[in-house]
């Protein structure tokens, strides 16, 4: 299965984002010692959505959004080559 994403093109709306928020500070409450940080920027984060306008959030989440998957190409690079995986350099050296 095949799922193309259009990071420019946010469906989530502002609730469902600020739910999703909400679900995870839920899940960093049960150890607030540990997760006290984290607590604190999550909602930071969720204030910010509030606060946002539409139009804005959209360009932000786009951008977040497309950070996303090229910190996973990246990670998963570093990841193989850190493993010896000639693949990884091979691949790192395409011009796409």
């Amino acid at each position: 299965m095949v799922i193309l994403v259009n990071p420019d093109r946010l469906a989530l709306t502002k609730p469902e984002i600020v739910m999703f928020c909400d679900r995870v500070i839920a899940k960093w409450s049960k150890d607030t010692t540990r997760n006290a940080q984290n607590i604190l920027a999550m909602n930071a984060v969720k204030t910010s959505v509030l606060w946002t306008d539409d139009e804005t959030l959209k360009a932000v989440w786009g951008e977040i959004t497309e950070w996303m998957y090229e910190l996973l190409y990246e990670n998963a690079m570093a990841q193989a080559r850190g493993e010896g995986a000639t693949w990884a350099e091979t691949l790192k050296n395409v011009k796409y």
